[in-house]
């Protein structure tokens, strides 16, 4: 029979997700409805009301919990992480001079923003470092040309969630000082990484001049992000907010969804990287399967298959179909010609399921 078109095949796999009811990557996320309905009883418990322009009580406190879980003077919520970093990368240009900045060769600012700040700023990005691993000081040592900022990405998202170890993190930063580059962090995942250092949020954004931190990844809010620096840094950035269009007249709705859970969520970290520690041993069992990073970094990690991609995600299919468990998200091809690998974030779910529940069905992915 003829493959069926693209898009009427994601739509069905999309209704194939939705109708389980496990599903193995991530946290268990609400439907409108119970999203709605339980971000207006938390509204209620806590007399939240609407802020005018991203002025209000919920905003401001917010906005100050996370400028002090990260150690820094001040921050601003924005509708999107791409907006607060192409801001972020504005004004360091602005500070230094110099339309050009460091960043990882797998940055989203690279791969995912349709090259951005080249069409709105016209700023040059430099690849910095091996795609393979996190920067370390070393490659910003081999950097020749001047940069208004370094950007370095806490987890690499790209490879599998992978972090400098504490000592080469701390050497960046202090090469980083040493030549007055300000460093800034795209910690979409941050919240992921204290498990795995064993620090404070603030201890690990210490040195950075700036820090954007996802309010949607991990967090679960329904989107949103807040960049978080100096005072007068995040004045500027709440200008740049206005002139590109992110200052809502209503940002409270966003801000709820992620403040409800923002305690609950931060707390469930350490248990969710053991439960990745875990499952990544008995995955390392399974034939035809390799992991990325072999232990992993953070509760997220890459799997790769010894089986072409679209046999996996048949037999993903075929299994949510028949038993209700949707086990793997997104496969695709990997680099090696024949192999395929999925990204696998371990939430809330897998935290209720041991390994004698979860493992077989990814042997069965791997087609074993």
């Amino acid at each position: 029979m003829p493959a069926a078109p693209a898009g009427t095949l994601a739509a069905h796999r999309q209704r194939l997700r939705l109708d389980c009811p496990v599903v193995f990557p991530g946290f268990r996320a609400l439907t409108p409805a119970e999203e709605f309905r339980a971000v207006a009883d938390w509204c209620d418990a806590n007399g939240v009301t609407h802020d005018q322009y991203g002025q209000g009580d919920l905003l401001t406190a917010f906005e100050g919990t996370v400028a002090g879980l990260l150690g820094k003077e001040a921050a601003a919520f924005m509708p999107s992480g791409v907006m607060a970093q192409l801001i972020a990368m504005r004004l360091w240009t602005e500070v230094s001079g110099v339309p050009r900045f460091g960043m990882p060769h797998t940055s989203h600012l690279a791969l995912h923003e349709e090259e951005a700040y080249q069409a709105l700023f016209n700023f040059h990005g430099v690849p910095v470092g091996d795609r393979r691993r996190p920067i370390l000081a070393r490659d910003l040592a081999a950097v020749s040309q001047p940069l208004a900022c370094l950007l370095v990405e806490l987890p690499l998202r790209e490879i599998g969630g992978q972090l400098p170890d504490w000592d080469e993190l701390q050497a960046l930063k202090e090469l980083a000082r040493s030549r007055q580059l300000p460093l800034h962090m795209d910690g979409a995942r941050l919240w992921e990484s204290r498990a795995y250092y064993g620090r404070s949020y603030a201890e690990i954004a210490a040195g950075f001049a700036s820090v954007y931190v996802s309010v949607y990844k991990g967090i679960g809010g329904v989107a949103g992000a807040v960049l978080a620096g100096d005072a007068d840094f995040i004045a500027n950035a709440r200008l740049w907010q206005r002139r590109l269009g992110g200052t809502l007249v209503r940002q409270s709705p966003m801000v709820a969804t992620a403040a409800m859970r923002f305690e609950t969520r931060l707390a469930q970290m350490d248990a969710c990287y053991r439960r990745t520690l875990d499952l990544a041993a008995g995955l390392a069992g399974i034939p035809g399967v390799r992991l990325n990073p072999a232990v992993p970094q953070t509760n997220m990690l890459h799997i790769f298959f010894d089986r072409p991609a679209e046999e996996v995600a048949e037999t993903r299919d075929a299994i949510a179909g028949d038993e209700g468990r949707w086990v793997a998200g997104e496969i695709r091809p990997a680099d090696v010609p024949g192999w395929s690998v999925t990204e696998l974030y371990v939430g809330d779910t897998l935290l209720g399921l041991d390994n004698a529940q979860v493992l077989p069905y990814f042997t069965r992915l791997a087609g074993v």
